[in-house]
């Protein structure tokens, strides 16, 4: 496995320009068709009907792209620019368990996001926002604050849709996937968009202003120290987890739009654990532990000093390495369809979920999604029993806490009664 490591509903022209000078965005029309719809452009008009209200004013939505004001485009700006340089992900020392999860993640979004609970101190965080380097690029709908998709009608906003339907020209730009931090202090309104209501009762516009989770569509979401976030913002998070859709009611007044996110979190197990209703969405589970051989702690001290020291002499150091593993990545999610996985060993995986008393089928259908994306990553188009192996425990053991009191299992359990039912 070591080896393997090594080697945003309504969609709008935004006020920024389509490409900033420092974008490597390509701009292209292209038509898509459908059938019939609404229009599409800086203004949408569109009728929305509240409740007592029957049959009776049209508003006029204009949305606003403030939340999304910051381009997807500012993680390609380089350090000399004057960003914030990220530490590279080939260089982290250690952490085989957790590097593996987020890059089956990245390859197989629908495996459904990695919780990671470790030490302070271990590097998660820096882990977890190093993988920005690595995210391949996507196609979204130009001027678009939901990033949507022009080929996959699930994950484009309602407005993008119809305009779609209607035959319209859209313009395309190829952008890395967004990841979006989630600050523990975030208000509900920051999060999920907010309606102004006196502009909605007396102007009869409806001016949305898109959240996080708009920004975060078809990207990933993390959230540090996700143990000690709000309740109520925990509910948001499971909701739109579950339905990948992100719903804004407001004094009879609704706004949808597509969230559809890689939700990828960390914390420490002595601050608290989390629900099992929060950890049953996450796809995977990763425990981190403190490095405990002296030669290895001695690099990583040494690393970091010379990051520190030059961030962009350090960073060129790993070109050569982050490269391979991009294009490892991108290898990988172009094949993953054609991987298979034979169905006896299907029935094995599902005979263990059984066994293990697992809640529901995500357990199951994580399971195989990793064993898939693993093989692909390897360059495979089978799934072997190794594979399994390898990500069963994550799949499975942050499952199997019955009582919030319970800590969660290492994984010996799963391990234990994967060889019972594979032998």
């Amino acid at each position: 496995m070591a080896s393997v490591l090594g080697t945003s509903s309504a969609a709008f022209w935004a006020s920024r320009s389509l490409l900033s000078p420092s974008s490597k965005s390509a701009v292209s029309p292209i038509s898509l068709s459908l059938s019939q719809g609404q229009g599409y452009g800086k203004k949408f008009e569109g009728r929305i009907v509240t409740p007592g209200c029957k049959g009776r004013s049209q508003f006029h939505i204009a949305v606003t792209n403030v939340a999304t004001g910051i381009n997807s485009v500012e993680q390609d700006v380089d350090v000399k620019e004057g960003q914030r340089p990220v530490y590279p992900f080939a260089a982290i020392v250690g952490q085989d368990e957790m590097k593996l999860c987020l890059l089956l993640n990245v390859i197989d979004p629908k495996i459904g996001g990695v919780m990671i609970m470790g030490d302070r101190g271990t590097g998660k965080s820096t882990t977890v926002r190093s993988l920005v380097d690595l995210l391949p690029e996507i196609k979204v709908v130009a001027g678009d604050p939901y990033n949507s998709d022009p080929e996959d009608p699930e994950s484009m906003g309602i407005e993008v849709r119809e305009s779609i339907v209607k035959g319209q020209k859209l313009p395309i730009m190829t952008t890395k996937i967004n990841m979006v931090d989630l600050p523990l202090g975030a208000t509900e309104d920051r999060v999920c968009g907010t309606i102004d209501i006196e502009k909605a009762l007396t102007e009869g516009v409806k001016a949305f202003e898109p959240g996080l989770l708009a920004k975060a569509n078809r990207g990933i979401l993390y959230v540090d120290e996700v143990n000690l976030l709000d309740d109520h913002l925990v509910d948001v998070l499971l909701d739109s987890a579950a339905s990948g859709w992100n719903t804004v009611e407001r004094e009879g007044i609704s706004i949808s739009h597509p969230a559809r996110f890689i939700l990828i979190g960390s914390g420490n197990p002595e601050e608290g654990e989390l629900r099992p209703q929060l950890l049953d969405r996450f796809g995977m589970h990763s425990q981190v532990g403190t490095v405990r051989d002296a030669e290895l702690r001695v690099k990583i001290v040494e690393e970091r000093a010379r990051f520190d020291r030059n961030p962009k002499e350090f960073r060129d150091s790993y070109k050569a390495e982050q490269e391979k593993l991009q294009n490892q990545i991108a290898s990988a999610r172009s094949s993953l369809s054609s991987v298979e996985i034979d169905y006896d060993l299907k029935v094995k995986i599902s005979k263990v979920c059984a066994e293990l008393n697992v809640d529901g089928l995500r357990g199951d259908i994580v399971t195989n999604r990793a064993a898939k994306a693993l093989a692909a990553l390897k360059g495979r188009d089978k799934v072997t029993t190794e594979d399994i192996a390898t990500v069963i425990p994550n799949s499975l053991r942050h499952r199997l806490r019955k009582d919030p009191l319970e800590s969660i299992d290492s994984g010996l359990l799963v391990i234990e009664k994967f060889y019972e039912v594979f032998s």
